[in-house]
């Protein structure tokens, strides 16, 4: 049996999601597939990555299928691609969705352009590759046809790259950004441990976040309810969170807008 890992902004109130699982069940019933998350916001490409990016290193080796795609049917192209590093799969469109997660595999060892391919359904809609380009050919890929055989071979160095905002140490903090807020309201920033490190934010001590007192704890108990908090979050990045409400609404911030974490005086 083989893994097929689903990440797209399908959503689940219409029948996008199960209909490709049904184009993989119809080409390899022996398929597993794994859905990561179809609640990326739509066409949020850079958001799709980072969750991508996160997710695969729990993912067992397979194929990994993702879909957010808001050039669906324009000149973007279509792509299947080898990582160098546990012989992973990605398929997906060529617009920076795959881009991180194949740099944390060890980079592009090569790649397939689907464009064409004999393995997609036919006729192929202008608006629903996921159904009829990019799970049938991660279907087939997880069934064990060579990477050869799905589409034309492509130079990954013609593939888009992602280009993210990077944190900053200044004299006070930190000078942040946000790569993502889930759905309680956790705000993931562009910073990690060697950032903090650096910025000499001491744990237990008190920090602003865009001018609003917080606490650089642990974990949410650490703070009473409502409190605003600074912590390194699951994945080893430096977030914020209010303890049982939402920070990223509470701080009216948005994606990829700048935080400044300083030490208070």
């Amino acid at each position: 049996m083989t893994v097929v890992t689903f990440l797209s902004d399908y959503g689940l109130a219409d029948e996008f999601v199960g209909v490709c699982h049904g184009v993989i069940a119809r080409i390899n019933p022996d398929a597993r597939v794994i859905d990561i998350t179809h609640g990326v916001a739509r066409h949020e490409v850079r958001s799709g990555a980072l969750v991508l990016r996160r997710a695969l290193r729990y993912m067992p080796a397979g194929v990994h299928l993702a879909v957010v795609d808001p050039g669906v049917g324009s000149e973007r192209a279509a792509v299947a691609l080898r990582c160098v590093e546990e012989d992973r799969i990605l398929v997906g469109p060529d617009n920076g969705l795959l881009s991180l997660a194949a740099t944390a595999f060890g980079g592009i060892a090569e790649a397939a352009d689907l464009e064409g391919s004999p393995l997609a359904l036919q006729p192929v809609s202008a608006s629903f590759h996921g159904r009829d380009i990019f799970a049938p050919v991660a279907a087939h890929l997880a069934a064990g046809t060579p990477l050869s055989e799905v589409g034309r071979p492509l130079d990954p160095e013609q593939l888009v790259t992602l280009e993210l905002p990077r944190a900053q140490v200044t004299d006070r903090g930190l000078l942040a950004h946000v790569l993502h807020a889930d759905h309680f309201g956790n705000v993931m920033l562009d910073a990690g441990h060697d950032d903090l490190a650096a910025s000499d934010l001491l744990e237990g001590g008190a920090v602003t976040v865009n001018g609003v007192l917080a606490r650089h704890v642990a974990t949410f108990a650490d703070v009473p309810p409502g409190e605003l908090l600074f912590y390194e979050d699951a994945y080893g990045a430096l977030s914020l969170a209010i303890n049982r409400a939402s920070a990223f609404e509470a701080l009216g911030l948005e994606i990829y807008g700048r935080v400044q974490i300083a030490r208070v005086a």
